[in-house]
Formats: structure tokens, C-alpha cells, sequence
């Protein structure tokens, strides 16, 4: 699926699915925009985490784990799961790894001029 065309001939209907998608995106891309956010992301690429795993591979605390974690959860890019007193992390589909590839083509690829 290419690139919307933005033509004088689109019907409103047509003109409201873009401001849409656009909305989506937007939303997405302000999620991901964060450093904090955007390594949480990477980690869970390699599979489910608890939270205190993502602490330490952070290296931050807990208090600003879960808030990014909140974020991420809110958008719908994380899933939580609950086993006794942890909480586990995992990506809740596979949007948020094509992102990482994207990102990671872009500006550590071997296409980087």
C-alpha cells in the first residue's frame, strides 16, 4: 500500500479516512517519540518482560518504567500480564517491531549514506 494521494476529486468520505489514518499515525509516532519508550520497545522485540527487568535493563526506576509503560499500554502497543505479585510486558502486535525495523533502517541500516 503506497502513499495517499491527496487529489481535488476525493470524496469527503475518502478526505475523512486520511485525516483518520493520519490521526492514527500521529498518535502513534508522539507514543514512540520518547528514548525511554522507544527502548522498552526494543527489549520487548526479544519477548516478554516483567517490569523489573525492564528496570534493570533500563537502568532507571521503577516509578518511570511504569509511567512509559502506562503510555505504550494506553496506545495499544503493550499487553500486561499478571503472575502473582509481577507484571509482564509483551508487544500487543507486530506494528511496533516493523516500526523498530523502519527506525533501525533508517538510521543504523547499512543503506545509511
Amino acid at each position: 500500500m503506497g502513499l495517499p494521494v491527496l487529489r481535488d476529486d476525493l470524496t469527503e468520505a475518502e478526505l475523512d479516512a486520511i485525516v483518520d489514518q493520519a490521526t492514527q499515525a500521529s498518535a502513534f509516532l508522539k507514543a514512540i517519540s520518547h528514548e525511554g519508550r522507544l527502548m522498552i520497545l526494543c527489549h520487548l522485540v526479544t519477548g516478554e518482560k516483567s517490569v523489573t527487568e525492564l528496570e534493570s535493563l533500563l537502568s532507571a526506576r521503577q516509578a518511570a518504567v511504569s509511567q512509559q509503560l502506562s503510555r505504550l499500554r494506553l496506545e495499544g502497543l503493550v499487553v500486561p500480564r499478571r503472575d502473582g505479585k509481577a507484571i509482564y510486558y509483551s508487544l500487543a502486535d507486530d506494528k511496533p517491531r516493523k516500526m523498530l525495523e523502519t527506525v533501525y533502517d533508517l538510521f543504523c541500516g547499512a543503506n545509511r549514506p
